[in-house]
């Protein structure tokens, strides 16, 4: 399924206002978008690079009736970079990368870390340098703290360096969106890369995000969420056992309002998928359970 953006995401996105979109749509055929069920005008990532590139030909002086004459190959260099983003998901340079970390971080050179961090995050779109570099990294960092061959300095500067990277990224994200998600991690849970992550997944996917971070207590999540009214929340369970999950779990969605829809992600929630579906809350893994969610 190809991700669509409504109009206002695609005005975010391209620096071209909603009403000069729908002025050259109207006057010079520009774009013909696709309608959603409820009418609503759908952008696809090709058509976000035709307002781009339309957009740049006019800040350097070509009057847009000339640029629509160009329309034709635009919309073929377009496409193709559309395509070349999307074939590589996964460049070469992903386990390079990985090992220039890994040994800058035995050497404890922060530096060195943040360099390859930096590269690899301008060599891949966003998302995908969260899911296909930085996640593999960090379960490669904490198989290798597990079993003693870092220690808690080494695995710390690399995640804390990963976290400040996926902080820059959301930053950067669309903001403007109609749809609303809390984030949270359940109360007794440290780790929040994760969540960060989904939250960019969100951004990009025209969400709103609330993020609440580490070790939220049930009584502010609720508050939030009472006070906010996201359609979404969305909570990290990584190492809760069986019985801790399903207590705080339980209570999370008791002091929660009735309506509210919950997801949940996480080592833990896959792990304890049928449990925690039996208590009422969602669990997101594959492509298509994120495609869904995120549609």
């Amino acid at each position: 399924m190809e991700r669509t953006y409504r109009i206002h995401i695609a005005s975010e996105m391209t620096g071209v206002s909603e009403g000069l979109i729908r002025a050259w749509e109207r006057r010079y055929g520009v774009l013909k978008p696709r309608r959603t069920a409820s009418g609503y005008r759908a952008y696809t990532q090709a058509d976000i690079e035709v307002l781009r590139r339309l957009k740049k030909l006019t800040e350097e002086g070509v009057a847009i009736a000339e640029a629509v004459r160009l329309l034709p190959k635009i919309k073929k260099e377009a496409k193709e970079h559309v395509e070349s983003m999307d074939a590589p998901r996964r460049p070469p340079e992903v386990e390079r990368w990985r090992d220039e970390v890994l040994a800058a971080a035995m050497k404890l050179d922060q530096q060195a870390v943040e360099v390859v961090l930096d590269n690899a995050m301008s060599c891949m779109p966003p998302v995908a340098f969260f899911d296909e570099f930085l996640m593999p990294l960090q379960r490669e960092v904490g198989e290798r703290w597990h079993d003693g061959r870092l220690t808690v300095a080494e695995e710390h500067l690399v995640t804390q360096a990963a976290r400040q990277r996926v902080l820059t990224l959301l930053h950067q994200a669309p903001k403007r969106a109609r749809r609303h998600v809390v984030c949270a991690c359940l109360p007794e849970e440290d780790h929040e890369l994760g969540l960060l992550g989904v939250a960019l997944k969100f951004r990009h996917a025209g969400w709103r995000v609330t993020f609440l971070g580490a070790r939220t207590p049930v009584e502010h999540l609720a508050r939030v969420v009472r006070g906010v009214h996201p359609e979404l929340v969305a909570l990290s369970a990584s190492t809760e056992g069986p019985e801790g999950l399903r207590v705080t779990l339980q209570a999370c969605l008791e002091a929660l309002p009735a309506r509210s829809k919950v997801v949940v992600g996480g080592a833990a929630a896959q792990r304890l998928r049928s449990m925690v579906i039996g208590l009422g809350a969602l669990v997101v893994e594959t492509d298509a359970e994120w495609e869904e969610l995120l549609a």
